[in-house]
Parts: structure tokens; C-alpha cells; sequence
């Protein structure tokens, strides 16, 4: 079993605290001081990078940097995938039972290797979805 540091508790901690809440390394950090753990930008993001190796957290690219997601369910043949909402910015985790086929059919038909946990769509949330169909801007 891996060395686990006192730091890395407190980042995983944090990060299970905010739930489905997206957030930045910076915005981590905040929330550990806040709560009495004074732990580096730089530490934490070489923890936040370990628990993406480690399928505990989404990371998600954006043009102004990382944001950062803890995952419900960390196991690597989970079948995860996130939607990003082109209305609102919300990330959302989705788990859909499918995505394991569409990753075959992918390899098989079209010759590509596709990561789904590192897979990011674009659309509609829900909340946006529901504004949309009801009217509301």
C-alpha cells in the first residue's frame, strides 16, 4: 500500500467534501486553510494529480486552466463520463451503462482508443435543459 501523507488526506477529504462541485486548485486550497489545513498551491495539485491517476477525481481542461471534480465512483471499468454545459459552465457526472459499447465500437470500428473518464461532452444540463423546453432564459 502507497505511502499516504497527512496532505493527501486533507485534499481528499476537501475534495469528497464539495461533492459534485466543480473547482479549481486554487479554490482547494481556500477550503483547506479555512478548515485548518495550511497546505500549498503546489502540494495540491501534485495530490489533486494523484487522485486523477487514481480515478478519484475528474480533471477537465478550460481555457483559464484545470477545474478539478471528485468522482463518485473511482473504479476504472466504471462507465463515467462528464457533460459540460455550454448555457451555464456546470459540470455534471454522468454514469451511463453504455459507455463501455460505445468505447468497443469505437476501438473495433473506427480504429480509436477512447478514455471515458477523460471524455468530456458538451450540451445542455439538466436545469438548462428544463429552462430551455419551459421557455425561461
Amino acid at each position: 500500500m502507497p505511502y499516504v501523507t497527512k496532505q493527501y488526506q486533507a485534499v481528499l477529504q476537501c475534495v469528497q467534501s464539495r461533492g459534485a462541485d466543480a473547482f479549481t486548485a486554487a479554490e482547494l486550497t481556500e477550503d483547506l486553510r479555512h478548515t485548518g489545513h495550511p497546505v500549498g498551491l503546489a502540494t495540491v495539485y501534485r495530490q489533486l494529480e494523484k487522485l486523477a491517476a487514481a480515478g478519484m477525481v475528474h480533471k477537465v481542461p478550460t481555457e483559464e486552466g484545470a477545474l478539478y471534480q471528485c468522482c463518485p465512483h473511482p473504479q476504472p471499468d466504471h462507465g463515467c463520463i462528464l457533460l459540460r454545459c455550454e448555457a451555464c459552465g456546470r459540470i455534471t457526472h454522468l454514469e451511463c451503462i453504455q459507455m463501455e459499447a460505445l468505447c468497443r465500437h469505437l476501438e473495433t470500428a473506427h480504429h480509436v482508443c477512447m478514455d471515458p473518464r477523460r471524455t468530456i461532452l458538451t450540451g445542455r444540463c439538466q436545469h438548462c435543459a428544463q429552462e430551455d423546453a419551459y421557455g425561461t432564459p
